[in-house]
């Protein structure tokens, strides 16, 4: 898969991500309008930045209601840290304003007891029904997150003032509270093993 479409919320910085996926030969495009979020074959929703500001960006854009549209499909579609949080059915970062719905779940902010922002290295575990996730060690940025894990997905999770869900994976949807981008080897591995289950879904 050489492009991938890039779903703009206004407040991610994109020059990790990009790097990360020119080298898996990977370029990203922006989406300009809602139909190339319909038609892309993979998209991608990008992270960091506040829950509320994102969903207003996505709303402005038209581009809400065919991203969640793809998420209920189960195509190609990676979230990112605040791209992840997006996709669940609201935030205690903004509590009036609604996430896609598509992660049953509220996400919550860390216990004032633990650190908060989380930033920097944390084990992913993995229950036996992933199949893009696997074990290992990745990068966190993250003042909030979903702690119960949503019926109906494969949960990866990780432990900062209790359990929490590190990433979910169903079909080709991967949506990630860490940032595979900035996860080194594991991180790489990650997003290739996404890349190719895209490309299989385009291919069939």
């Amino acid at each position: 898969m050489n492009d991938l479409t890039v779903v703009p919320t206004g407040v991610a910085n994109l020059a990790s991500v990009r790097a990360a996926f020119a080298r898996l030969g990977c370029a990203l495009v922006a989406a300009r309008q809602p139909q190339d979020v319909a038609d892309a074959a993979a998209v991608l929703l990008p992270g960091v930045g506040h829950f509320g500001e994102a969903r207003a960006a996505l709303d402005a854009r038209g581009l809400a209601a065919p991203l969640r549209q793809r998420l209920r499909d189960g195509r190609a579609t990676l979230g990112i840290c605040l791209g992840m949080q997006l996709c669940c059915e609201g935030s205690d970062e903004a509590p009036q304003t609604p996430g896609l719905g598509a992660v049953p779940g509220r996400v919550t902010r860390f216990p004032s007891a633990v650190r908060c922002p989380q930033m920097g290295w944390n084990d992913v575990a993995c229950a036996g029904d992933t199949t893009l996730l696997e074990p290992g060690h990745a990068y966190f940025a993250n003042s909030f997150r979903l702690c119960e894990p949503p019926a109906g997905w494969a949960v990866a999770t990780a432990e900062h003032g209790g359990t929490y869900v590190a990433a979910l994976e169903r079909g080709a949807v991967l949506l990630c509270q860490f940032h595979p981008e900035l996860s080194a080897g594991y991180g790489e591995a990650l997003l290739r093993r996404w890349l190719q289950r895209a490309a299989a879904e385009v291919a069939c």
